[in-house]
């Protein structure tokens, strides 16, 4: 996961060096940062938080467990996945794997909306984002900025950090609809009608929306069916075989996409965003 986290990491707000993940956070006003490492020799995770209130610390302490998928139930995950015998040999060979999370989800949403228009450059471009329009932090090494809230985007000139006219209009309307409460990522949300209401946003497709519920919610069954690498994976031709095929993962379809994704990472280098983004046709 540490490497998924490294590829996609915001310049200023993000970091992995050295097996630590490193991040800048705002909560009710106060500015921190936390570390997360893998303790050697085990399969246990180590955290350092160093904010200011202590009455947060719970709070950050349960989010930091959802951004690195901690009460992932395995062995029902591992259960269904095995079923298929192309997902049961990459289940073998690397058992326990998590679906990264993520701290912000109206931080991703906008990282997942300039995906659509860097396709490899979506980190160094909300890097400048974050630098224009977030506070910055001190004292807290690599990291300069926090990621700018809804409230500081929603009217945003997001063409002075190189955003594309079509994806600032998409980043502004999905902040206006956070700062208006008829887009929540906080709280217990229903992902099916959250995922819709992502679609009736102009160049929001169905690939995007899914990836956002995946990541942001924790969403286990969430599935980008048009898919292009998932397609590529399995031999399939069309999306609808590939939801067919997709019916005995329920509901850990997630898990099953990023099974399928590490795996063409590892052969194919990171060409996930660009092939899938082009079959949503998001990059128009």
């Amino acid at each position: 996961m540490l490497e998924y986290l490294r590829k996609r990491a915001i310049p200023g707000v993000e970091s992995v060096e050295m097996g630590v993940y490193r991040r800048s956070i705002l909560l009710n006003g106060h500015q921190g940062y936390f570390e997360v490492s893998l303790l050697e020799g085990t399969n246990t995770l180590a955290a350092r938080i160093h904010f200011g209130d202590p009455c947060s610390l719970f709070f950050i302490t349960e989010r930091i467990r959802a951004m690195f998928d901690l009460n992932a139930d395995w062995s029902a995950i591992a259960r269904a996945l095995r079923t298929d015998p192309v997902l049961a040999k990459r289940v073998n060979a690397a058992p326990g794997l998590r679906v990264p999370g993520c701290w912000n989800g109206f931080e991703l949403a906008t990282v997942a909306i300039l995906e659509q228009q860097t396709q490899t450059g979506a980190n160094a471009t909300a890097g400048r984002v974050a630098r224009l329009f977030g506070q910055p932090i001190a004292g807290a090494g690599n990291l300069s900025h926090v990621f700018p809230l809804a409230q500081a985007l929603a009217q945003a000139d997001l063409a002075r950090a190189g955003v594309s006219k079509a994806s600032a209009e998409r980043i502004r309307i999905v902040a206006r609809e956070v700062c208006a409460g008829r887009l929540s990522f906080e709280g217990v949300v229903e992902s099916s009608a959250f995922i819709s209401r992502l679609r009736e946003i102009p160049g929001i497709g169905d690939w995007t929306a899914e990836y956002i519920a995946m990541r942001a919610f924790g969403e286990p069954d969430a599935f980008p069916a048009k898919d292009a690498v998932l397609l590529r994976a399995l031999g399939l031709k069309n999306s609808a075989e590939l939801e067919r095929r997709s019916e005995a993962w329920r509901p850990w379809r997630s898990y099953a996409t990023f099974y399928l994704w590490n795996d063409a990472r590892e052969s194919r280098c990171v060409h996930m965003i660009k092939a899938a983004v082009s079959a949503d046709g998001e990059n128009s």
